[in-house]
């Protein structure tokens, strides 16, 4: 897409969702850090969200966690998020932070553990019914530390077994978001490892349930942008999580570490149809800012994915596809190499301007003084965090 009408109004249409958890408090195992400002409940969370959208123009959706987020009164959760021109993203299940959940979750040995992980994640189905959230996303830290800790056969049979209960649970309109990890807190074996244990099991689920790519979860030199482009050829591709790493699952901001890396996701995204909105991937972001402000990183981090994918529209889609036919290596990679070469900020400025947001959202943001607003706001109480 060279056409530049074209690639303005795809970057308009953008969405891009912001992650709760990404607003509160977090560390390493070491130590998490506590920061002035940062939200003491889900609404909080929720405001802070929508300071993002408003300077970004393009990050309306919040995923919530359970029961990091969990209140008395989801419809009046919504309202909120609906005045502040919101909506409920993603619904995160939480089947890790439990003492029962020591040897596993919903592939546990002991019956009794597996039906409260299941019954927790047909919590999450209601609270989605609460809020018109579409997805519920899964991520199970289950798996075995030891060779002949478990059966690992059986306990596949075990995730299936919960998978099959949890998507009959589900609404024609609601669908199922599987998530990867290679590893940790499991380190022999881990029971949703990769990309094609996540597929496999989505597939014998049904139409819907798709598969999470979080940017994150791979060994180092996996190539990312080969499992998006079959997913999204296979029609299994439900959503990203965003962030950057530099040796596991670090969680920083998106495009940090690697933004060429980020860029040709992008490209294999629009290549392939991921930006339709018929195709329904959801774009969000899952990062911990534990040293820097949150607003300011979060707002810094939809910029960088917006870079990318400015970058992955402006390829020259007619001279890649000729280079590739005749088998011209340099050419084709050419092609790439000057779409992400090119200085987007001009144009995403031009973007924003028409969209009657400031050209450079980060810079307006700091300007606001929202960030000594808050903090002179938000004394006392608890704050919110990892594990809160």
């Amino acid at each position: 897409m060279s056409d530049v009408s074209a690639v303005k109004a795809a970057l308009k249409s953008q969405v891009i969702e912001t992650p709760s958890w990404g607003y509160g408090n977090s560390g390493t195992r070491f130590k998490v850090f506590a920061q002035p400002g940062v939200p003491r409940d889900p609404f909080e969370k929720l405001a802070d969200a929508a300071q993002v959208n408003a300077y970004t123009g393009v990050a309306p959706k919040v995923s919530l966690h359970i029961p990091w987020d969990r209140v008395e009164d989801y419809a009046a959760l919504t309202r909120y998020a609906e005045e502040l021109g919101l909506r409920i993203g993603a619904i995160n299940s939480n089947v890790f932070q439990d003492d029962d959940f020591k040897l596993g979750s919903v592939t546990h040995p002991d019956p009794k553990v597996r039906r409260k992980a299941v019954d927790h994640l047909l919590e999450c189905v209601d609270i989605m019914d609460a809020t018109g959230s579409p997805d519920l996303k899964l991520w199970f830290s289950d798996g075995t530390n030891y060779p002949g800790q478990d059966d690992i056969a059986g306990r596949q049979d075990r995730l299936a077994e919960a998978l099959g209960e949890v998507y009959e649970r589900l609404g024609d309109d609601q669908r199922m978001l599987l998530e990867y990890k290679l590893f940790e807190p499991a380190f022999y074996t881990t029971d949703v490892p990769d990309w094609g244990t996540a597929y496999a099991h989505c597939l014998k689920l049904g139409p819907k349930a798709q598969v999470v790519v979080d940017t994150g979860h791979h060994a180092p030199g996996t190539n990312i942008e080969f499992i998006v482009a079959f997913l999204l050829r296979e029609g299994k591709l439900g959503a990203f999580d965003f962030n950057s790493r530099f040796y596991a699952d670090d969680d920083l901001m998106a495009g940090a570490a690697d933004p060429f890396q980020l860029f040709r996701i992008m490209h294999e995204v629009a290549k392939n149809g991921g930006l339709k909105t018929e195709t329904n991937v959801n774009f969000m972001l899952d990062q911990c800012h534990n040293i820097e402000a949150k607003i300011p990183a979060v707002i810094r981090s939809v910029t960088n994915v917006q870079e990318a994918t400015a970058k992955a529209l402006l390829i020259d889609a007619e001279a890649l596809a000729e280079a590739q036919r005749s088998g011209d290596v340099l050419a084709s990679n050419g092609v790439l190499m000057d779409a992400f070469n090119t200085d987007v900020r001009p144009l995403l400025a031009e973007v924003r301007e028409e969209l009657g947001l400031a050209a450079d959202p980060f810079a307006a943001y700091l300007a606001s003084g929202n960030q000594e607003r808050i903090a002179a706001d938000r004394v006392g109480g608890e704050q919110a965090g990892w594990g809160a």
